[in-house]
């Protein structure tokens, strides 16, 4: 795996039902892997098992820094119906750091290819969603074209999953999907995030699968927002007039390793927005 890659935004926790990590633990190991940042994103409420809204909500008073290292606290939300509604009321959504958007077999039945798309569409549509997580899993046929071209539309991140890569994987048969993802990211310029998907601290950072694929296909570089945090910065900027954080007049603090006491501020005064960049 090329040594390109500073930041992991799609990890679970013990509040997910089925990871086997505390928040501590895989922040410490983050920050051993070296990591400049790294996304918290345990499964909303429909999945089995996993935490209730209150968990989400409560996320406020966890410290969004842990050995030194920068958190963003967020939730991979399911998609419930065709029209891409969420498991999450907005109230909710509005607080995450970083909101993902996925479809998952217990939490909705594949329907037709235009459903699946149109459930994809919709998420995209929603203003707090900044990922669409792992939309190869072939269980759900999709009109990719027309999803990576509003994903262009609505500045909305796509996630190439090394999850869904690996052997182990459920979700079969995703590598021909990912090639015809990234083919049209490629085409129609969409930034993608690499993810671990991790549910051990040992995966954070596991991109060995995603990364050789992006390789075997000559992904263009610029277009790998986990290169640079600057890449994010810039990647949440394009969804400013939609994202959840900006919307609301919040902060989105995001740490980098480069001089210690430089503090950048983005100010957009039609939003009210702050991207703060602490540079320690």
């Amino acid at each position: 795996m090329r040594d390109i890659y500073v930041l992991d935004l799609h990890t679970h926790t013990y509040a997910s039902g089925h990871a086997y990590n505390t928040m501590n633990e895989m922040a410490y190991a983050a920050k051993e892997k070296g990591l400049q940042l790294l996304g918290i994103t345990d499964h909303a409420p429909a999945m089995p098992y996993s935490s209730g809204p209150l968990h989400f909500l409560n996320l406020k008073v966890a410290r969004r820094e842990k050995y030194g290292l920068p958190l963003l606290l967020g939730v991979e939300a399911n998609i419930v119906d065709y029209e891409g509604n969420l498991d999450m009321e907005e109230a909710v959504l509005k607080q995450m750091d970083i909101v993902i958007a996925s479809l998952h077999t217990p939490c909705i039945k594949s329907g037709t290819r235009e459903d699946n798309t149109n459930a994809y569409l919709g998420a995209i549509h929603n203003p707090y969603v900044d990922i669409l997580g792992h939309p190869d899993d072939v269980r759900y046929e999709v009109d990719y074209e027309t999803v990576i071209r509003e994903a262009k539309n609505y500045g909305t991140l796509i996630e190439l999953n090394n999850a869904s890569l690996s052997p182990k994987s459920f979700r079969k048969n995703a590598k021909e999907a990912d090639k015809e993802i990234l083919r049209l990211c490629e085409k129609y310029e969409v930034p993608v995030v690499v993810s671990s998907d991790a549910h051990v601290e040992e995966d954070i950072l596991n991109f060995e699968y995603a990364d050789a694929l992006l390789c075997e296909v000559n992904f263009p570089l610029e277009l790998i927002v986990n290169t640079s945090v600057e890449k994010l910065k810039t990647a949440l900027k394009n969804r400013a007039p939609m994202h959840n954080c900006l919307k609301n007049k919040a902060y989105i603090t995001i740490y980098t390793t480069f001089n210690p006491y430089h503090l950048l501020h983005h100010y957009l005064d039609e939003l009210h927005i702050n991207l703060i960049f602490h540079l320690i």
